[in-house]
């Protein structure tokens, strides 16, 4: 049947239900009887006015020989409703005068038998809850019977619920995946032993059962092992951890299981995991006992990495950024025996990234990704994602055709500084926002070994009023303790520069003096930077996010070697402090001027600070 004769029919329906439902409205309801009280019954009966009546049980109706009025008069416009019925209820107790009285009237009395509910009926209404209570339960029962697990709806609660990516619903290659070359190197191999089994059975050789891909969020884990399953043109089984827990222990376990059933089902084929840290966590930690529906799951998932053929063609992939909570039996050879680092590129990596990224994305000529690259060190492949997006955005809002230089650097400055707030500020609190971000540049230009100063703005971006924004010129591994020094010193320039042109300080340090103490503590108890302290490392200074294998940090020291770290951190950044405030006291005139200039420009580039401190503007950097 097409689809113009269902929606005839409909609204042919739709009509009939429409008429049915004016026509019962049109028709007046007939009038029901008068509710009288039993002492006005009485009186009727006395004055003749009763013709007959019948009763059944308490309730007596009856019918007047002269119909009466309603008792409360009609609103204005409605006639009067008389009735010939009425209807009252008999008191609890008997009334001897009551039969006498309709006697002497000559009412017709009528005695009905009170209507009871049959035994049937009463049995039925006991038995049916009882009857319903079993039902479900024996439907339960039914439904969680079987030798392949539960059926029924209890089935699709025990579902694994993972992504099924196949070659055609699924194209991501290598060439998808830019700046991991290494990674990919390492994955080759899975990818040829799913391509060809035949190859590495011949000789014995067997292909890892588990890879992990370790390395911050944000890197391209998910995104690599999906490009694995491209590569192969294997189905791809997608989930992430946290969907194996459930509130109802074993759950998790049968997830599992589901899992790998389908995978195998479907060989060759790759299981993916993703944030395998939520169900693979070191067992028997903190407050939580061994039977918990997380450590079920977890035990259920390496009894399946476990129950493979020695020539499975099965490969489970896993990602993670927290490899430290790990339970060592999952990392044990024979499951997830291989680790694969994916880290965060360098300059080179991030500018193979951007083109990826790009691609679909119309750039202007003057836009030159190289630079933007080595602007942005730290980023991983979803900040420059988010980048070229936010670009990409900008240049929309603008109307136009092609995304500029302007536009990916206006991007970079909102991803690493914060959107733009216009706020109304006085004019004094400008002009000390202007000298505490102006004493930040000043302080990284002529300190040796700092970086240099990119952008200083006095608009505020995020929760700041103003920010000074320094970019390396090279991606950094190691931090010499020059550098370090020079960090701390550029933090505080900013309160130098407010006691040097005001006489006092704010609390616009706040952060700034947070990240110098941060970084002194690290020096001092875990980098072994102090002369006094030595070579030693405390867990003072550590971060926790999670509680790990203990609930409390064991002390490994003394009180007198936790008064000498006291002492060290603060001979660190009192050195830092002097070193700035003697930078600002030497170089105030251009600190005035460069005040003056975010003053009146707020927004000063790398090019424009050149200018101001008397520097060649076409320079490559700020170092002194």
């Amino acid at each position: 049947m097409n689809k113009g004769l269902w929606k005839q029919l409909l609204v042919l329906l739709l009509l009939l239900v429409a008429f049915n439902i004016f026509y019962v409205a049109s028709i007046p309801p007939p009038s029901a009887p008068l509710e009288i009280s039993y002492s006005r019954f009485k009186q009727e009966v006395r004055d003749g006015n009763v013709v007959e009546v019948t009763v059944q049980g308490d309730s007596v109706v009856g019918r007047f020989s002269d119909p009466q009025p309603e008792k409360e008069p009609p609103p204005e416009g409605r006639e009067a409703v008389v009735h010939e019925d009425f209807r009252t209820t008999l008191p609890p107790f008997q009334d001897p005068r009551l039969i006498d009285d309709l006697e002497e009237a000559g009412v017709r009395v009528l005695i009905k038998p009170e209507e009871r509910p049959s035994p049937w009926a009463t049995a039925w209404i006991y038995l049916l809850p009882w009857i319903l209570i079993f039902g479900v339960w024996w439907y339960v029962l039914r439904s969680m019977r079987g030798k392949g697990g539960p059926s029924g709806f209890m089935s699709n609660f025990s579902k694994s619920g993972a992504k099924l990516y196949t070659q055609e619903t699924s194209k991501i290659t290598f060439e998808n995946v830019a700046g991991l070359e290494e990674a990919k190197q390492e994955l080759r191999e899975i990818v040829d032993f799913l391509r060809e089994p035949e190859k590495f059975k011949r000789i014995g050789g067997k292909v890892p059962r588990g890879v992990l891909l370790v390395g911050p969020p944000g890197t391209g884990k998910t995104l690599m092992a999906r490009a694995v399953a491209g590569e192969a043109g294997v189905p791809f089984f997608s989930i992430s951890a946290s969907q194996f827990i459930e509130m109802f222990v074993g759950v998790g376990a049968s997830r599992v299981r589901d899992l790998f059933t389908n995978a195998k089902k479907n060989a060759p084929s790759i299981i993916f995991i993703d944030e395998l840290d939520a169900v693979g966590r070191s067992r028997g930690t903190g407050l939580g006992g061994g039977s918990d529906e997380r450590e079920q799951t977890l035990n259920q998932l390496l009894s399946e990495l476990d129950g493979f053929e020695p020539h499975s063609e099965v490969v489970v992939m896993a990602a993670t950024n927290r490899p430290d909570v790990i339970d060592a039996a999952l990392l044990r050879p024979g499951r997830f025996d291989r680790q694969v680092v994916v880290d965060r590129p360098d300059w080179r990596a991030r500018e193979e990234i951007l083109k990826v990224h790009s691609r679909d994305v119309p750039l202007a000529k003057d836009v030159n990704l190289r630079v933007i690259a080595r602007g942005t060190p730290g980023m991983c492949g979803a900040d420059l994602e988010s980048l070229i997006n936010e670009a990409a955005l900008i240049a929309a809002r603008e109307n136009a055709t092609e995304v500029s230089m302007q536009h990916l650097e206006r991007a970079k400055d909102r991803i690493l500084m914060g959107a733009e707030r216009r706020i109304m500020i006085s004019e004094r609190e400008k002009r000390i926002t202007a000298y505490h971000e102006a004493g930040h540049a000043l302080v990284a230009k002529f300190t040796p070994g700092a970086d240099p100063v990119h952008k200083v703005s006095v608009i505020p971006r995020g929760q700041a009023l103003g920010v000074t924004q320094q970019l390396p010129k090279d991606d950094r591994y190691h931090y010499p303790r020059s550098y370090l020094e020079a960090r701390i010193a550029v933090c505080l320039g900013g309160r130098a520069a407010e006691r040097a042109a005001f006489g006092e300080v704010s609390t616009g340090a706040q952060n700034d003096l947070k990240q110098a103490t941060e970084l002194a503590e690290k020096m001092v108890c875990q980098w072994g930077m102090s002369e006094r302290i030595g070579p030693m490392a405390f867990s003072r200074g550590e971060e926790h996010p999670f509680l790990g294998r203990k609930l409390a940090t064991d002390k490994t020291f003394s009180e007198q070697m936790a008064w000498l770290i006291d002492q060290e951190i603060e001979n660190i950044l009192k050195a830092g402090e002097a070193a700035a405030e003697r930078i600002v006291e030497e170089k105030r005139a251009l600190l005035d001027k460069l005040a003056e200039a975010l003053v009146e420009e707020e927004t000063l580039d790398r090019e424009r600070v050149h200018e101001i401190f008397g520097l060649d503007p076409k320079a490559e950097s700020l170092e002194g």
